[in-house]
């Protein structure tokens, strides 16, 4: 581990506790979002907007901006978001990196395909492992939010075909949120750090078992295509002001030096990305900034550019970037990948701003530890497979997992990571070693060895 100049240490001392104030911010956010709601239509659409989004099915895609109008989508993000900071306060979760990326997934995704109402049975089905676990439930609040990537499960059974049910719909929440942390601390060691979206493989998983039963039960969901367009003007001003003032926070109010606060951020560019890599507890608050708002500017660029719609589902792609701005990803880990979904739209017939190929090129971002850890060319790659893995992996699962992404990422990361390292590195590929939940229950600063260093301990493993 390297020595620190004495300023640089006094400057990590003094953002130790930079994320205390985490869900202050979080807040702020969430209001933000509310106010977005209540300001984007007639109030008096609101409740029916929000009634039409709550009996929905929520399958693959349904944007609710399309469902609904702006209004509801974003109150409804707005509810869910404080739900989620309720829960992680509540539950004494310490707050870190990982926190962020809860609150950026829960936002985004509550877009398109979680509400209010289909999120609390498997939320309640994890605090009920925890119980059984007799432990606490703040170390499984994260995994809590972010199993209901299955919550259109709940909703279909709720609420779809002929033998529509509650208390079953109620009852298979439970389930899934009972057996998820179990698996994605399993699927978290055998994809080796690599593919940032852990929850979106494991409950593919769970998915994949789960909708065949359904139809052999005669319960077959629909394929359904809700998708806004006519916003990107509208979305280009918000979400470019959110990211200067995010990128201006970082480098003018971060208790830093604008030169230490860059430096950091340079210094954060030189990581893998490799899960898990706390980037809020390696470098304080005012790097994390200035990263989420170039991700942003950068993931926002890359839909305009290639002719896209910013909607609810590109936004909860832009949002969880942002939200992973915090735990692994950075400008020079998620570039590559996202080139490499470019290219193989364009070798795939050129439509590369299909909606499916729109949310590709956004979630691929989750196989940027690929990219930082073996190098750009190696990153390319594996967005030039995820392009095609993508559009069919979510076949088996019938849009019941909203981190699709996260599915076709574990799968690539899986045959890559042994096969790279056994060839080209000719070494032995070993399972990761760290265990899922216990790397978020202490919110000490780590401080990040230096740049050189890193590199030598990855190419030693």
């Amino acid at each position: 581990m390297g020595v620190l100049q004495p300023g640089v240490r006094r400057a990590l001392e003094v953002e130790t506790i930079r994320y205390k104030k985490t869900y202050g911010i979080l807040l702020i956010y969430a209001a933000a979002l509310l106010l977005l709601g209540l300001l984007s239509g007639d109030i008096r659409e609101l409740l029916p907007g929000l009634w039409t989004i709550i009996i929905n099915e929520d399958t693959l895609i349904t944007d609710y901006i399309q469902l609904a109008g702006l209004g509801p989508a974003f109150v409804n993000a707005a509810i869910v978001t404080y739900i989620s900071i309720a829960i992680l306060y509540f539950a004494k979760d310490p707050p870190n990196g990982y926190t962020i990326v809860d609150i950026g997934l829960m936002s985004g995704f509550a877009l398109f395909g979680k509400n209010f109402v289909n999120i609390w049975p498997i939320i309640l089905g994890t605090w009920l492992y925890a119980r059984l676990k007799r432990e606490p439930f703040s170390k499984y609040a994260g995994v809590a939010l972010l199993s209901t990537a299955l919550a259109p499960v709940v909703s279909f059974v709720g609420l779809g075909g002929h033998w529509a049910s509650l208390p079953a719909a109620v009852l298979v929440g439970v389930s899934i949120g009972f057996i998820l942390p179990p698996l994605s601390g399993y699927t978290f060691r055998i994809q080796n750090g690599m593919n940032l979206y852990n929850m979106g493989f494991a409950c593919g998983l769970v998915a994949m078992l789960l909708v065949p039963v359904m139809n052999s039960l005669g319960k077959v969901p629909e394929k359904v295509h809700f998708w806004a367009t006519g916003y990107n003007l509208f979305f280009t001003c918000i979400l470019t002001l959110l990211c200067v003032v995010l990128i201006a926070a970082g480098l003018l109010f971060g208790n830093r030096p604008v030169w230490a606060a860059w430096a950091g951020y340079r210094r954060l560019l030189q990581t893998s990305g490799r899960a898990p890599e706390d980037y809020l507890r390696m470098f304080g608050a005012a790097p994390v900034l200035i990263n989420t708002g170039v991700n942003g500017l950068i993931a926002m660029a890359y839909i305009l550019l290639t002719g896209g719609d910013l909607n609810g589902p590109t936004l909860g792609g832009i949002l969880t970037i942002m939200g992973f701005s915090a735990f692994g990803k950075h400008a020079r880990n998620i570039l590559p990948i996202m080139a490499g979904v470019l290219l193989g739209g364009l070798v795939m017939g050129g439509q590369v701003n299909t909606p499916s190929l729109q949310l590709a090129g956004l979630f691929c971002t989750t196989l940027a530890p690929i990219s930082g850890y073996f190098g750009w060319p190696v990153g390319l790659l594996a967005g030039f497979l995820h392009a095609s893995v993508v559009l069919h992996a979510g076949i088996p699962v019938a849009g019941m997992n909203l981190y699709n992404n996260g599915f076709s990422g574990g799968l690539i990361a899986i045959v890559l990571f042994p096969v790279i390292t056994a060839v080209f590195r000719r070494r032995r590929p070993v399972l990761q070693d760290e265990d899922y939940f216990e790397v978020f229950e202490h919110d000490e600063p780590v401080t990040p060895p230096p740049p050189a260093e890193e590199k030598h301990s990855a190419e030693s493993n």
